[in-house]
């Protein structure tokens, strides 16, 4: 004979097993919203911590209130010169050049060469350019596998002297064209 067993303890036990919150669908759906905000809020602190000094601006810049603001002066002044160049890079014979394209350069002046690394200040190079027979040389060797930004100025700047052309060597070309950040005077 196949009897159940009704008494009301036994169906007041079903019922709470049934209607436990643990079984419920919506109690998880809440619990991993919780959970994917807690683990996204750490993740967020752990990124914006790694991430050290976010300004990709390698020059002095002063802020004031809300405003930053970088000394356009020497660009001014080599857009007053109307000067211009060619940086060029040679792995083989492990050299950077700068040829003179337009402007009064002094042609026995040493010049200053900023290779600036888009992202890993660490990775930056300055190298101190000599005069020789159609511009400037240092012996160094450029890791052409990104890209580079390249600032070129006098190595010793005097406030009535301090220029600087800028441009950038793309990732795998070995020549840039330096010219001033401000249009020509």
């Amino acid at each position: 004979m196949d009897r159940r067993d009704d008494t009301p303890s036994n169906q007041q036990q079903d019922h709470a097993a049934a209607s436990s919150p643990w079984r419920q669908p919506i109690v998880w759906l809440v619990i991993a919203l919780v959970a994917a905000a807690v683990a996204g809020g750490i993740a967020m602190v752990v990124i914006a911590s790694d991430a050290g000094n976010g300004d990709a601006v390698a020059d002095p810049v002063r802020r004031t209130a809300q405003v930053q603001t970088a000394d356009l002066g020497p660009d001014a002044l080599a857009a007053q010169r109307r000067l211009s160049a060619i940086v060029r890079t040679d792995a083989e014979q492990e050299l950077v050049e700068v040829l003179p394209v337009d402007g009064d350069f002094d042609p026995a002046a040493s010049l200053q060469l900023r290779l600036l690394h888009p992202i890993r200040s660490s990775e930056d190079m300055v190298l101190l350019l000599q005069p020789g027979e159609l511009g400037w040389r240092a012996d160094a060797v450029v890791d052409g596998s990104h890209d580079w930004n390249v600032q070129l100025g006098p190595r010793d700047a005097t406030p009535e002297n301090q220029w600087r052309l800028q441009g950038r060597l793309p990732k795998g070309q070995q020549a840039a064209h330096l010219r001033p950040a401000l249009p020509g005077g």
